[in-house]
């Protein structure tokens, strides 16, 4: 007794102490998760890189400028800049410049990629979103197996307990001579049973808080607390039918709104890549002026520096016209590929939405399953306690065997951790419908 009695103590007595020491909420874990997992940060990049990328299709609307500066000096006979006729002397010279340069038509290409663009954008935020949705499912439904574990290992503690208590009474009336030493044989198996589960019910829990330490991405702490939920609130039929949550998930479910983006941006992609066939039209802009150290005016002085700069200056206009004959089919095999990429993500739009159609029907029809199986093993525990009270009475009167008082004591113990997996598998199975239904707490 004192072994059972002194490891069911000591877990009553360190939960106790454990109030001292953080306890993690659900949606303290969740944040955690959020804030150090890897493939969300990645998928976040992945993101900004789209936005970057679309920002810069908005910028290539704007007219190029660029500005030149040159100085030098030549030595020997070279060519005076400023009379182009040749000079045997050092010659300093220097030119300034500035030109820019504007697409004024080309098809609408360059409209086109920034819808296109902006389009991959939102569809990269949507998969951002989906992979923090996928996170927060899994750190809900490894937090519901740490909390079902740890009423596993209660009830395991209850049952030695159970068992020790019976034991002990028979221990002094078979000190007396009042019952067969079998029958505490049989009583010292059970609680080396009953040990054993214990211990079974002890490796499952920490293998449940390493897996939720593993989706927060946090060192695996066997101290770990978790704030209780009370899963008796879950314990309803669902309100929705399968369909109510499918035509939910086509509004609402991120990787959804993902595919529709994908498509609609490989759209934009495919009229930008036909206006590549049409001409471009242009226009361009430049200044110009330049200075020379052996300038000279008509009496032979030196032409002061600033005058020539304001003498030399010229400017230019001009409009370019860009039409495409032939580029090795270039601009044509574009828009077949850019044809071939929207029939493939019109494919990937119809293919999620199909499997997704298959999640929800298979998760419903699991979530049904779990819960008359939830309602059946209720009814089953509470017919198995009345079964072993009476062999429990029938045992301690000494009219009943230990064979009899076992099998009712094994019957009970295996329903009511039945029935506390299958608690858990339905609030577990109603949760995963909550995620396809959008709401994922």
């Amino acid at each position: 007794m004192n072994r059972v009695l002194s490891c069911f103590f000591g877990f009553f007595f360190f939960s106790f102490t454990a109030q001292t020491q953080t306890v993690y909420s659900l949606q303290q874990c969740i944040d955690s998760a959020l804030k150090n997992n890897i493939p969300v940060k990645q998928s976040a990049l992945d993101m900004e890189t789209a936005r970057v990328n679309w920002q810069q299709s908005k910028a290539n609307l704007l007219p190029s400028l660029g500005v030149d500066v040159s100085h030098g000096l030549n030595t020997g006979r070279s060519i005076d800049p400023f009379t182009n006729t040749y000079v045997n002397q050092s010659v300093s010279r220097a030119g300034y410049g500035a030109a820019t340069d504007l697409v004024l038509f080309n098809g609408g290409s360059l409209q086109n990629r920034i819808k296109e663009n902006a389009t991959a954008y939102e569809a990269s935020r949507m998969e951002w979103q989906q992979s923090k949705d996928n996170l927060v499912l899994n750190v809900i439904l490894a937090y519901l197996f740490v909390l079902n574990n740890e009423d596993r290992l209660q009830v395991a503690y209850q049952q030695a307990l159970t068992t020790q208590a019976v034991l002990d009474r028979l221990q002094i009336l078979n000190s007396q001579g009042a019952v067969k030493p079998s029958d505490v044989s049989d009583l010292k198996g059970q609680l080396m049973n009953d040990q054993l589960g214990i211990l079974d019910a002890k490796n499952n829990l920490e293998s449940s808080k390493l897996s939720l330490s593993q989706w927060m991405n946090r060192p695996y702490d066997s101290a770990m607390r978790l704030e209780r939920m009370n899963a008796e609130e879950f314990l309803s039929g669902y309100a929705q039918t399968a369909n109510d949550v499918y035509q939910n998930s086509l509004n609402q479910f991120s990787l959804v709104k993902a595919v529709e983006l994908r498509k609609r941006s490989s759209e934009y992609s495919l009229k930008a890549a036909r206006g590549q066939m049409f001409p471009t039209l242009s226009f361009g802009a430049g200044i110009n002026t330049n200075y020379s150290s052996v300038a000279r005016d008509a009496n032979n002085a030196k032409i002061p520096y600033s005058n020539q700069l304001k003498n030399n200056r010229f400017t230019s206009f001009g409009v370019g016209l860009s039409i495409p004959i032939f580029n090795s089919s270039l601009a044509r095999n574009r828009v077949k590929l850019s044809e071939i990429n929207v029939k493939n993500s019109e494919l990937n739009e119809l293919e999620t939405k199909r499997l997704l159609r298959q999640q929800i029907d298979q998760a419903y029809l699991n979530m049904n399953n779990a819960y008359e199986r939830y309602k059946v093993l209720l009814s089953q525990v509470v017919a198995y306690e009345e079964s072993f009270k009476a062999a429990e009475v029938r045992f301690k009167a000494g009219v009943g065997t230990s064979v009899d008082y076992l099998t009712a004591k094994d019957r009970l113990d295996r329903a009511n951790i039945n029935l506390v997996n299958a608690k858990y598998d339905f609030v577990l199975r109603k949760k995963v419908l909550d995620y396809y239904n959008g709401k994922n707490q």
